[in-house]
């Protein structure tokens, strides 16, 4: 039976909360995957939210620790990865998703790119209840609803996978591992635990994405935690040199 669905933290609660996880998480240098994504799911932060919170967690350096970092994708068990299933909560705010049509603009009326953009903008954007219906169908095996659940969300990969450009991998390659996330997060989303699909899905859709550009954006492979300490070298590098 379905839990009753969260009641919204106010604004001012959220930002102390985030405050403290940061705090929290500097202090320690890193932070569990797990413990990350309870804290997270007393919060119904829409996307942007967290992948502020993500993006901060980066720049400072902080290392969230998953035991998916410490194996091969290929030997990975889905079973094995750091977050369980559905363990960020679903809630009604409306996203703000990247408008692909806009983006399109940025490349060349003949690009692939241009032309992805705007096959995927004409997919529409469902409702919780649209949403809601299509995971319940999902869990009974209907793969008509899994094609749908997951073509709706395309845009979101698009917005997370725009971040990632300029770090090895071709726009088009960061949307393809992004895709593989979003479809694994389908496959273990679970509807009865009252969350929101796309904010559980943005985690799966991260972690395939820096994985691939630990694996496929260098000649030697990088284990994806050494990704994120080279990442914090090169930063402090260029601030000493705007120091100096």
């Amino acid at each position: 039976m379905a839990n009753a669905k969260n009641t919204k933290v106010p604004a001012e609660d959220a930002m102390a909360a985030v405050s403290a996880l940061i705090a929290k998480a500097k202090s320690e240098g890193s932070i569990q995957a797990t413990e990350l994504t309870a804290q997270l799911e007393k919060l119904d932060l829409p996307v942007e939210k967290i992948e502020h919170i993500y993006d901060t967690f980066d720049a400072m350096g902080i290392q969230i620790v998953s035991p998916e970092l410490e194996i091969d994708l290929d030997d990975a068990d889905d079973d094995g990865m750091g977050m369980g299933d559905g363990d960020i909560p679903m809630g009604d705010e409306e996203e703000e998703l990247i408008d692909p049509v806009e983006l399109a603009a940025e490349y060349n009326l003949d690009d692939p790119v241009r032309m992805y953009l705007k096959e995927i903008g004409q997919v529409r954007l469902l409702t919780a209840d649209e949403e809601m219906e299509l995971a319940k169908r999902v869990c009974e095996g209907d793969k008509a609803a899994k094609d749908k659940l997951t073509e709706a969300n395309l845009r979101l990969v698009v917005s997370i996978a725009k971040k990632y450009s300029g770090r090895g991998l071709h726009i088009l390659d960061l949307i393809q591992e992004g895709n593989t996330g979003l479809i694994r997060a389908v496959d273990k989303f679970d509807y009865t635990k009252g969350n929101k699909f796309s904010t559980y899905a943005t985690w799966w859709i991260r972690q395939a994405i820096t994985r691939a550009i630990a694996d496929q954006a260098r000649t030697i492979r990088v284990p994806v935690h050494m990704v994120e300490v080279i990442n914090k070298a090169t930063r402090c590098n260029r601030k000493l040199v705007q120091e100096l």
